[in-house]
């Protein structure tokens, strides 16, 4: 199971998919040549609340595209929360597909949802268009600083010796992505991963409002949401999922799994999504411009600033590799007892 996981979310290969569609002719929001697009301002979905990665990634590609000119038209962020993502898959899969003006950012749960049992969407990467990946990020399990956890053995045994005394969190459904990287060290570590307590919230940033408000001792989120709540004080990382430690102020001391004699890590990629009827010259001129934004040295130094790394990649290979996880993320989720 470890190492199917982190094949699963190492996503060294993943690219651009620049997938076959229709003939261009839907009317809603799309265009008819490239000079003629974007006709209207713009709109970038993270289907999440505000404060997880997909909310900071969408403001950071909305921020830079517009403060260096890359795109003129006003980008707007907005948050449609629901579902670990599913209740707006649902919405984008069928009532936006020839929206050319509203983009959608996704990481593996567009994968993940569509294929688990409980709570799973019907709608996956295929009602997409899935334009280009930007960044790729890491798993942190997080407590609050006046945890009486003072490592991540400690609180590991802690489950171990009774499973119903502690509450994890995440900001995704069981079977989801936040979940993953919750239970992930507790099954390297000898523990059943389905008695780790687990309640999930709709978001990294509601996730961490839980742990803050004592309504969770730890939770498993990404390491780009919790720099600032380590900054004030307010939580400490027990350790992160990377394969060395990150270079994020604050957090260069933090042990990874491998420190700890846990033999896995876990990669998070994140991309962007056009509507799944998106016109020929929507994504053409949407595969110019994240090309060019990720020569940006503004972009880079908002990398930096998240604590994201840069992997942005393009070609066919994008779909490729999601068919190819269908079958990986199936038998995660059938190990798990989660699966269709």
């Amino acid at each position: 199971m470890k190492k199917k996981l982190v094949a699963l979310f190492s996503a060294a290969s993943l690219t651009l998919a620049l997938a076959a569609c229709s003939d261009g002719g839907g009317e809603s929001g799309g265009s008819s040549s490239k000079e003629e697009y974007p006709k209207n301002n713009l709109t970038i979905v993270a289907p999440s609340g505000a404060g997880g990665g997909w909310d900071l990634t969408a403001r950071s590609i909305g921020k830079i595209m517009n403060e260096t000119k890359l795109i003129e038209k006003a980008i707007t962020v907005e948050n449609k929360p629901g579902g670990g993502g599913a209740v707006f898959m649902a919405t984008y899969a069928t009532k936006e597909t020839e929206n050319d003006h509203m983009l959608m950012v996704k990481s593996p749960p567009i994968l993940i949802n569509n294929l688990k049992a409980e709570g799973n969407s019907p709608y996956g990467y295929k009602d997409t268009t899935p334009l280009a990946q930007l960044t790729k990020d890491f798993g942190a399990i997080v407590v609050r600083a006046d945890s009486p956890y003072k490592s991540l053995t400690e609180l590991l045994d802690a489950i171990k010796a009774d499973p119903t005394a502690i509450t994890m969190a995440g900001g995704s459904a069981p079977g989801s992505m936040d979940h993953l990287i919750t239970i992930l060290p507790a099954y390297e570590y000898g523990i059943d991963p389905k008695a780790v307590k687990y309640v999930s919230y709709d978001g990294g940033g509601e996730a961490m409002a839980a742990l803050l408000g004592k309504n969770a001792d730890a939770i498993g989120t990404d390491i780009s949401t919790v720099a600032a709540y380590v900054k004030s004080g307010d939580a400490r990382v027990l350790a992160v999922t990377s394969p060395n430690k990150v270079a994020i102020e604050g957090l260069e001391d933090v042990p990874t799994l491998y420190d700890l004699g846990i033999d896995t890590e876990f990669t998070i990629w994140r991309g962007i999504f056009g509507p799944k009827d998106m016109t020929e010259a929507a994504k053409e001129y949407w595969v110019e411009k994240l090309t060019a934004l990720n020569d940006k040295e503004e972009w880079k130094a908002e990398l930096q600033r998240n604590g994201w790394e840069q992997d942005f990649r393009v070609g066919d290979d994008f779909t490729k590799f999601l068919e190819e996880q269908e079958g990986t993320i199936t038998e995660i989720l059938t190990a798990l007892g989660m699966q269709k």
